[in-house]
């Protein structure tokens, strides 16, 4: 059985060996060991070297047994692959709460893959007509980046598109698969002919057009309840021998939804084999609530029916993050598929407002730790219960900033009433919706907001905030 050796600090070293002690049939043995310093979030390569011997050897009594495997804590700065060289085992950073280990052992057992997916997605731009080609090409830049793999130009009504194929050429020069989305033949043909991948979208009674280019068409029915007309479109193509994709069209609440649902069950049913388009804009756009939660829906119903694409839009100020979501939806939902399992533990990138496991530490446990402090330091932590922020001088306990505020004392000391207003300010919003806090880390949006990934290879300069003030600087909790 592996042995595995965890390093960490005083603070944490009784929490860590709790969590441990409380995994049930472990694949592992393990041994915490404390190596000289309070806090293990400062914990670094350079130190790790210094203080542990190599090999590393259990340090029980009895017959000593080396190391198989090493976890330092989540935050360990420092070249880890170098430590790993330097001890003869592999070297690995942990979560970044300890009692996140259990979930990190589970996840890492499970070993599924989210670089897999089987939706592809189009992104429309829904005003491709008023923005220059330089203008689209940058729009589907972002696009990409944020993962799709085809640039949908929204034609609109009763809006000249001189520079229809210009666009359409320019994207595929550029590298991107592009469809055109229009009511208009004319508009379709040209795009067809300049080039376009896909169009959108061709009922019974524009069949023709598929003839006259090369570009896949994507089949609708003359309205979303004649399920007919788009059954015959299926049928017509199939006879050519012609690539296509087919839309039921998906309604927005409460004109139809569960009726449309319910169309593309039977559109599935009908042709088994069939590529589907779902459109999921008129949910993310005209539903006033999150799209993260909307999208991981959807793309599960996607992932039920076999859809091989998901046509996607960004216009409101809500959805502006909606392709980012569906991506990271479409990855999720086709892994629970395709392991039979619930999308659960795989990943908290559409877990945008709240958290699973908000508050790690309970009240008697942040007390416990607040006790061994013995420096001015302050810490800050979050439970059911509110704000803790404690230092040698004892434990401050409050449901918000300002109510904790005149506790600190730090009305002479600028630079540090900054830095504990910023971190009671993200600690509060952080108990109030129910997500996880970290002392001087940022808040997890999720896929919601953008995140720099911070190389824990290598140290950084600190911020402003992070500048250890004159007296009673704060540093990282335990």
């Amino acid at each position: 059985m592996e042995h595995i050796v965890f390093l960490t600090g005083r603070l944490a070293q009784a929490s860590l060996t709790r969590v441990l002690a409380g995994i049930e049939a472990a694949p592992f043995t393990w041994e915490v060991r404390e190596i000289g310093l309070q806090v293990a979030a400062l914990m670094t390569a350079d130190l790790i070297r210094r203080r542990v011997a190599a090999p590393v050897l259990s340090e029980g009594e009895g017959e000593k047994r080396r190391a198989d495997r090493i976890i330092v804590p989540g935050r360990c700065r420092g070249d880890v692959e170098a430590l790993s060289l330097h001890y003869g085992v592999p070297v690995e950073r942990g979560p970044q709460e300890l009692k996140d280990l259990p979930r990190h052992f589970n996840r890492a057992a499970q070993h599924i893959d989210l670089n897999e997916y089987q939706v592809a997605i189009f992104a429309e731009i829904v005003d491709a007509p008023r923005l220059s080609v330089a203008q689209i090409i940058e729009r589907a830049q972002r696009l990409a980046a944020d993962g799709a793999n085809v640039i949908d130009l929204g034609c609109l009504p009763e809006t000249r598109f001189d520079h229809l194929a210009e666009s359409v050429q320019a994207l595929k020069a550029a590298g991107f698969q592009v469809s055109v989305d229009s009511s208009d033949s004319q508009e379709l043909l040209r795009g067809g002919k300049a080039g376009a991948d896909y169009l959108l979208s061709l009922t019974l009674d524009s069949l023709w057009i598929a003839d006259e280019v090369a570009a896949t068409p994507v089949l609708i029915p003359r309205v979303p309840a004649d399920e007919e007309s788009l059954y015959e479109a299926v049928v017509q193509m199939q006879r050519r021998g012609r690539a296509f994709l087919a839309d039921s069209i998906l309604d927005p609440i409460p004109f139809g939804l569960t009726a449309s649902i319910v169309r593309y069950h039977r559109l599935r049913a009908r042709f088994p084999d069939a590529p589907i388009m779902l459109g999921v804009g008129n949910l993310t756009e005209l539903t006033e609530a999150d799209t993260s939660g909307i999208n991981a829906v959807l793309f599960g119903i996607a992932a039920e029916l076999n859809v091989a694409a998901v046509l996607t839009t960004q216009v409101s100020q809500h959805a502006r993050r909606a392709v980012c979501e569906a991506d990271w939806a479409r990855r999720i939902m086709h892994a629970a598929a395709q392991h039979g399992t619930l999308p659960k533990g795989m990943s908290d990138a559409l877990m945008t407002v709240h958290a699973k496991h908000p508050f790690p530490d309970t009240p008697e446990e942040i007390g416990e730790i607040a006790a061994q402090v013995r420096d001015p330091n302050f810490r800050v932590q979050i439970s059911p219960l509110g704000l803790h922020v404690y230092n040698r001088d004892g434990m401050r306990l409050g449901q918000g900033a300002f109510e904790l505020w005149p506790q600190l004392k730090l009305e002479d000391d600028a630079d540090h009433a900054f830095y504990m207003g910023v971190e009671l300010a993200r600690a509060e919003i952080a108990w109030q919706l129910g997500k996880r806090y970290v002392q001087d880390q940022p808040l997890d949006w999720g896929c919601a907001a953008p995140r720099a990934t911070e190389d824990l290879a290598r140290w950084c300069a600190p911020g402003s905030t992070m500048k250890a003030p004159t007296n009673n600087a704060a540093e990282p909790g335990p």
